[in-house]
């Protein structure tokens, strides 16, 4: 049995990489190579490079792919750039505009898992006689009793699967994590012994389409109106000021209200239909229970309720809740102990210890 679970030579072996252009992808597609497989290195032009123009530190930008080509050079692999623009302006992009417009907080970068890099990525990688996709993601694919299971990375600092909850049973009998079983460090380290370019090229920190961090231009252009000005509430309904949109303010956020003196205020809820921004203190952020939608179960469906750990947010911790399915088709999550500032559109993953169980997404009150 080769490095990649299959039980024939690893040069009988077609594999593809999903690269984007920075060190993690790099060295899963460089350790393929090491292994002897037959590798083909695929990367996805998704949006228009002009919106993005001058910006370091986002994936699948006009340097990324030019970084993505020279390690396959480097490599000697074959790498191909697969225009997926359309796609994704409207799986991910449009999605992720509408999103705010509804008073959420969304992430697009699960979106894009899911209905690109998971789906027409892994749908075209089996067209070319792939047994595997490969990416640089940091979580780890174990064989279980019951079939293939998602688990946290070694490395919880760099754990991506709160990420990758939306991936479906099929999708992660076909896909491959390599790093998953390694700390960053290490991955580096391997960059250097393989001499690639971009081993010492800083990670991804933006939403690759959001330059600079702006989320109010970029949907302010693409939903022109957006930033429709309203008025900020205290829960006890006194209006304490004005805002510019928004879009501009998530729940739990406490800086940048431009409110003021007095006791510290965060933002409760947003409520679009009014255009108001409601504030309170921070005791008013607290949740017993929240309903998820779109959940996605990996393994058997749970049929009753079931005691786990969830995370509401990806850089939260996880906190014990029992889950319980509701007649109507939703999912309810009740909290041991409260939760705060949790923000309608994220995502609301499940654990038992590292398995990931499945996930949702936060419905509005």
């Amino acid at each position: 049995m080769n490095l990649l679970g299959f039980e024939t030579n690893p040069q009988d072996t077609r594999i593809v990489v999903a690269m984007s252009g920075g060190v993690d992808s790099s060295v899963a597609a460089a350790l393929m190579v090491e292994a002897g497989f037959d590798v083909i290195g695929m990367t996805l032009q998704l949006y228009d490079q002009g919106m993005v123009a001058g910006k370091k530190g986002a994936c699948c930008a006009g340097q990324d792919i030019y970084d993505a080509r020279q390690v396959c050079d480097k490599l000697a692999i074959p790498h191909y750039v697969l225009d997926y623009e359309s796609r994704f302006n409207q799986a991910v992009i449009e999605d992720f505009a509408d999103s705010y417009l509804r008073g959420e907080t969304p992430i697009p970068c699960v979106r894009c898992n899911q209905q690109v890099k998971f789906k027409d990525l892994l749908t075209t990688a089996q067209d070319l006689g792939a047994k595997a996709l490969v990416t640089g993601h940091y979580v780890q694919r174990m064989v279980g009793e019951g079939g293939v299971e998602l688990h946290r990375a070694i490395d919880s600092t760099r754990d991506q699967s709160y990420f990758l909850f939306a991936t479906t049973q099929p999708q992660l009998d076909f896909l491959r994590f390599p790093l998953g079983g390694m700390a960053k460090a290490e991955t580096r380290q391997h960059a250097l012994r393989f001499a690639l370019e971009v081993a010492e090229k800083p990670d991804s920190q933006d939403i690759c389409f959001v330059p600079n961090g702006s989320y109010a231009r970029v949907l302010e252009k693409l939903r022109p109106g957006s930033l429709e000005e309203g008025d900020i509430v205290h829960t006890d309904g006194r209006i304490l000021g004005r805002h510019k949109g928004i879009i501009n303010y998530t729940v739990g956020q406490r800086k940048g209200l431009g409110i003021g003196g007095g006791d510290p205020l965060y933002v409760i809820r947003l409520n679009p239909e009014a255009h108001q921004v409601v504030v309170g203190p921070y005791e008013a952020l607290a949740r017993t229970e929240i309903l998820l939608k779109e959940v996605n179960w990996l393994g058997s469906k749970v049929n009753g309720p079931i005691s786990c750990e969830v995370k509401v947010r990806s850089t939260r911790p996880p906190v014990a809740a029992t889950v319980y399915l509701e007649e109507q088709g939703c999912t309810r999550v009740v909290f041991t102990k409260p939760e705060y500032g949790i923000a309608a559109g994220q995502a609301c993953v499940l654990y038992n210890n590292n398995r990931v169980l499945g996930g949702g997404w936060i419905l509005r009150d």
